[in-house]
């Protein structure tokens, strides 16, 4: 066993790219992105983008993978971020989602840390996609799962960037992407290791929290970061662990995105989180009651595919 991990550690290792300091800006704030290249927009050919694009839209689709996380940005210039991909039986309805729309090249990458239920995809995803820039908290852990990506990212090719506060993600110049956690370098649980992406188009904001937790939130405010965003997808599938009042005070979202399993194993999303929101009266959108979700932005308002769930927390099976 202690074998096997060193050798994880190595591939780990092997993969992390030092070169991804030329996108970081260390204060964490935001820094708008240069243009994208000709190419890089042939690369999207789906019909849906291309309508997308056309009329300026941003699309976020909060993909339903049961009890795990997987989100698809289409960014009005045409280039795409992959933000998780659920478990691992959820992989070929990611990938297939995506072909649906036409996808064949993903842009950005995200694994916002390595946890079954985040990353139990990807590895279906890089197999089936070419993939621009990938990114990953440094942190390791010895499972099955995250073996399984860093194989599919080591056979590929692919160089995981260090996925931190202030890394800027190239979209092209209509909006910004910026990084603003994890703040820190060590911590006792995996979920603080989240990535945490605030994306920003025109008067318009979302804010992807991951699996991050109180400690990572706390850091968030006390580092400053403008955390004020208009659609705040809610951390660790509406566990109480996420979501304490004072980051949902910061945030002061007009609307809530939860992803989960309906019946999971875990009651998400708690009955804590959920009253917070009904006490602010926050429509929320759940994938465990709306299935598949998208938000669009033409960059002054956000509008949704479905109607809003209710505050009934989660049942166990």
């Amino acid at each position: 066993m202690l074998k096997k991990f060193s050798a994880l550690l190595l591939i780990f290792a092997l993969l992390f790219s030092i070169a991804g300091c030329s996108s970081t800006n260390n204060q964490g704030t935001n820094i708008t992105a240069p243009a994208g290249s000709a190419a890089d927009s042939i690369l999207s050919e789906s019909q849906n983008t291309a309508s997308a694009n056309k009329a300026g839209l941003l699309k976020v689709h909060f993909i339903d993978v049961g009890q795990g996380d997987s989100i698809f940005i289409q960014a009005p210039s045409g280039k795409t971020i992959l933000i998780d991909a659920g478990v691992p039986q959820m992989g070929n309805k990611v990938v297939n989602y995506l072909k649906n729309l036409g996808i064949k090249k993903i842009d950005i990458l995200v694994g916002t840390h390595p946890h079954e239920d985040h990353i139990g995809g990807m590895d279906y995803v890089i197999d089936n996609f070419d993939i621009g820039k990938f990114y990953m908290p440094k942190v390791t852990t010895n499972t099955k799962t995250f073996e399984y990506v860093l194989n599919a990212a080591k056979n590929k090719g692919l160089k995981i960037d260090v996925a931190k506060a202030g890394v800027s993600l190239d979209l092209g110049t209509s909006l910004t992407a910026v990084m603003i956690a994890p703040n820190g370098t060590k911590y006792d649980d995996l979920n603080e290791y989240s990535a945490v992406i605030k994306l920003t188009y025109g008067d318009t904001s979302f804010l992807f929290t991951g699996d991050a937790g109180a400690e990572s939130e706390k850091e968030m405010i006390n580092q400053g970061y403008d955390l004020k965003s208009d659609v705040l997808k809610i951390g660790h599938h509406g566990s109480y662990t996420s979501t304490t009042t004072a980051f949902l005070n910061a945030v002061d979202p007009e609307y809530a995105v939860i992803s989960s399993g309906k019946g999971n194993d875990y009651g998400h999303p708690h009955s804590v989180t959920l009253k917070k929101l009904k006490v602010r009266n926050i429509p929320v959108y759940r994938t465990d009651e709306c299935g598949t979700i998208v938000a669009t932005s033409d960059g002054h308002k956000i509008s949704f595919n479905v109607k809003p769930g209710d505050y009934v927390p989660g049942q166990r099976n």
